[in-house]
């Protein structure tokens, strides 16, 4: 069974819509003229497999998909929804109704009906389809009409959704042809957006074409306007070091970085977009048998860290203090969930902990129980860059210190989606989601576990679930309180523990452009002679 990374991939991921972002006025390019017909080339860390947009959440591919498939709606700067294939649109928790705007086309010439966004949502909503966005932004159960002749498509959902318009409006729309042969999607065909696929090398680079025909951009973007890529490819670059070069030399025109070399590129003043990614995340495998099902055991491993000196080693010091599990901005829900929340760092209390969970000092000052040792598998995300390992290895000297054993193994997107949903072999996962909405959140935190669902830390919290279901009866702000006290209830129970944010710059030279859930938006790309 398929099975979802929501994770910071290939650096950051957000389920959909908009993410936050803060554009620098500073670079080459600022003195420069407009210039067509170029070729913008964009790295990411690793391949992006399949390119299915509605059978896949993970960052890379995301990333490459914005090129070829659009949505219903975007987002603007200030979380408002914008026309993208809809020009008209209205909703409450349980119905949506979305108006096609004219005149839209797929990649083989063909038109999108109403009819073709409504199988596209039905899809997505039924079960047996299994796809990840089923219960993060398409609640199970959802049906949709379309009527061609109107150009309408109304929905109902399967459950209450707080933010039904976001979440329906944000899902990336492929063309019929993709609907009655999804081989036509993993190659990345059947396409809705700006570029067309023409020419595909796994793991080397991805080539789009701009599509000559394609006037439904986000908002009030025209197509005459300068400065628009004849062509983009996405190049496969896993070193950090190699791209941060790339991009110096001329190699590449845009590439997301963290760690070391973005100080270095920093210093060139390049032009930057930037966003906040939830870097510095951990989970606990509680799945019976695991020592992480204790809640003792979880909070005296997090007393034991020192959580600020942490997560100035995973950002290079450039870090901020995180405060909850959305990032995307300008949020939907404000408020701190963290602050306050977490164990406060106590080695002491944390030696005092474990005894208390009948964890003892055994041979070698190693903790036993039942003569068990206490032994941890953490797993943590070697495509963000170079500070990970070495943020894992503090982390495991310090348990060592209170007599944990701790075993470190690094794996790449594919290796941490088949760890989390599919062989359950960890104990505690360094590897940080990302969310746009806190609803998003709620299939992977609560709900059933792997194989037959994603709550890959198999979590059981009651007044996150209460708080849940209060808040999906009620409409977008209304429901806030509600979300912000759900995430509360894990944060205090130490289920998830967010410490600290990065903010990820998307450094480029000879472009600018605007990001936007972590990813470049196709539409905001200028070119730069």
């Amino acid at each position: 069974m398929r099975r979802p990374v929501v994770l910071l991939g290939a650096l950051a991921l957000t389920v959909s819509a908009c993410g936050g972002v803060s554009q620098s006025t500073q670079g080459r390019a600022a003195h420069q003229e407009l210039a067509d017909g170029r070729t913008f080339t964009q790295a990411i860390a690793s391949d992006p497999g399949s390119l299915d947009p509605q059978m896949t959440v993970l960052s890379v591919a995301i990333q490459t998909d914005r090129y070829l498939y659009d949505s219903l709606l975007d987002v603007d700067s200030a979380g408002k929804p914008v026309t993208a294939l809809a020009d008209k649109w209205r909703a409450t928790t349980t119905k949506a109704t979305f108006s096609l705007r004219r005149g839209i086309t797929c990649a083989d010439g063909s038109p999108l009906t109403a009819a073709d966004v409504a199988a596209n949502i039905n899809f997505v909503g039924d079960p047996a389809n299994k796809s990840p966005f089923a219960g993060v932004t398409i609640a199970p159960g959802t049906k949709a009409t379309g009527d061609n002749a109107s150009r309408t498509v109304t929905l109902t959902s399967g459950a209450p959704d707080a933010f039904l318009l976001r979440n329906a409006g944000r899902l990336p729309m492929v063309c019929a042809a993709g609907l009655r042969d999804r081989s036509l999607l993993a190659k990345g065909g059947a396409g809705t957006g700006m570029f067309t696929v023409t020419e595909a090398v796994p793991n080397d680079h991805y080539t789009f074409t701009r599509r000559k025909d394609y006037t439904w951009g986000p908002g009030a973007w025209k197509m005459t306007q300068p400065g628009l890529p004849d062509k983009v490819v996405v190049r496969v670059v896993p070193n950090a070091t190699t791209s941060a070069n790339l991009l110096l030399s001329g190699g590449l025109n845009a590439a997301a970085t963290v760690g070391p070399d973005k100080k270095r590129l920093s210093a060139q003043k390049l032009f930057h977009a930037d966003y906040l990614a939830p870097m510095g995340e951990l989970f606990f495998n509680e799945a019976p048998g695991r020592a992480g099902q204790d809640e003792g055991v979880r909070r005296a491993l997090v007393q034991a860290l020192d959580l600020t000196q942490l997560g100035k080693v995973l950002t290079s010091g450039t870090g901020t203090p995180a405060t909850g599990m959305v990032t995307a901005e300008p949020r939907a829900c404000s408020g701190d969930t963290v602050k306050g929340n977490l164990p406060a760092h106590d080695l002491a209390a944390a030696r005092t902990a474990l005894d208390a969970a009948g964890w003892h000092e055994g041979p070698g000052g190693v903790r036993v129980k039942g003569g068990k040792r206490l032994a941890l598998t953490m797993i943590y995300a070697t495509q963000l860059g170079s500070t990970m390992a070495p943020t894992a290895e503090l982390a495991q000297q310090t348990w060592k210190s209170i007599g944990v054993e701790v075993k470190l193994k690094g794996a790449d997107s594919s290796g941490l989606n088949q760890a989390l949903f599919s062989t359950g072999a960890w104990d505690v996962s360094m590897a940080p989601f990302g969310f746009e909405l806190p609803s998003q959140a709620v299939r992977f935190v609560s709900g059933k576990t792997p194989p037959q669902g994603t709550n890959f830390a198999h979590i059981e919290n009651t007044g996150y679930d209460s708080q849940v279901r209060r808040a999906a009866g009620l409409v977008g702000d209304d429901s806030c309180r509600a979300w912000v006290a759900a995430e509360t209830s894990l944060i205090k129970r130490v289920d998830v523990v967010p410490y600290v944010h990065s903010v990820v710059p998307f450094f480029g030279t000879g472009a600018r452009f605007e990001v936007s859930a972590g990813s470049i938006t196709p539409s905001s790309i200028r070119m730069y002679g």
